[in-house]
């Protein structure tokens, strides 16, 4: 049978109340009594209910993260230092996979909020902006602004897309692509697209833009885009990729109809995930400061848990990194 805080009490020959005040750090206890508590609890293993101690401090240390899926390099390396920064900080995280289900995110949220989480991230935004209101939760978001009192984080998109484009047109290229995400999405990312309009039109440079499906982190649906594009402009000679994955499968697709990368097609991708400097050829990348979003984010959220003033508008800047596709 699991060990009680009675049994804790009864071996160090005390009462409950002074094992729970150690449990929750509340009061003034020896360091010798508090010393011989933790060795009690050692020996008769006992482990603290988490749900009861929650009740009682009225603070769960958890926060919950709501993204499209972790299986996308760009969201793992976000999840692995919101994690990591989250620990320093005594927080205990909550990962919840949305995979662009309106009603799965509906239920993490729901999930989420039942379980005393003090804060959610969002990565993901399949649901509409009115139920956000609803979850009378701190919240920060990447990628969308959902609200005039809600902070979120960004890259500068605009500016990313357009060192991109200019990059691509500066190194020769005539007739140039972007790949990207549905623009059906209401997101900040979309930034990128404008960007590259504006700037090849502003050179003259013959450019089209391709979209993928609305479920934008399915690899499945690129190479059948990519292929498509190459089918209809075997003239492309440029194409910048909304992500880093985008950037990988056009590298092989260009394989597939004999292009040689950077010599027939120059390529820029977005993000500056880890395994685009490992692709052959290295991937030209504009870089999202990846640790840093993170770090902001959840600063953003610690400082409204303790009902600290925020700034809504969060845009950090990104890094052209030239390598080997252009």
């Amino acid at each position: 049978m699991a060990a009680t805080i009675k049994d804790i009490a009864n071996k160090v020959g005390v009462n409950v109340s002074t094992v729970s005040r150690v449990l929750n750090n509340r009061g003034y206890i020896s360091d010798t009594l508090r010393e011989n508590i933790y060795k009690a609890m050692k020996e008769l293993n006992y482990q603290p209910n988490e749900v009861a101690r929650t009740l009682f401090r009225k603070k769960s240390n958890m926060i919950g993260l709501i993204i499209p899926t972790v299986a996308h390099p760009f969201f793992a390396e976000l999840c692995s230092h919101i994690e990591d920064y989250a620990y320093q900080h005594q927080y205990k995280m909550v990962l919840c996979n949305s995979q662009h289900d309106k009603e799965k995110e509906r239920m993490y949220l729901n999930y989420l909020k039942a379980n005393q989480v003090e804060g959610i991230i969002l990565g993901s935004h399949t649901v509409d902006v009115e139920e956000f209101s609803k979850i009378g939760l701190p919240l920060v978001t990447f990628d969308r602004a959902i609200g005039d009192n809600i902070p979120y984080v960004s890259s500068d998109n605009y500016e990313g897309g357009r060192m991109a484009t200019e990059l691509l047109i500066s190194s020769g290229c005539k007739r140039i692509a972007m790949i990207t995400g549905s623009l059906d999405l209401p997101m900040l990312s979309n930034d990128r697209h404008t960007a590259f309009t504006e700037v090849a039109s502003r050179h003259g440079v013959w450019h089209t833009v391709v979209e993928t499906d609305i479920f934008g982190f399915n690899p499945e649906n690129y190479e059948g885009v990519i292929s498509k594009l190459f089918e209809s402009h075997p003239e492309i000679d440029g194409i910048f990729a909304s992500s880093d994955v985008i950037a990988a499968y056009i590298l092989k697709t260009c394989s597939k109809y004999n292009k040689s990368v950077p010599e027939d097609v120059k390529l820029v991708g977005y993000d500056g995930i880890a395994f685009s400097e490992a692709l052959v050829p290295p991937l030209t990348t504009v870089k999202q400061p990846i640790r840093q979003m993170a770090e902001l984010a959840l600063d953003l959220l610690i400082k409204q848990v303790n009902q600290e003033p925020v700034n809504v508008t969060n845009i950090l800047a990104n890094e052209l990194a030239i390598r080997q596709t252009t």
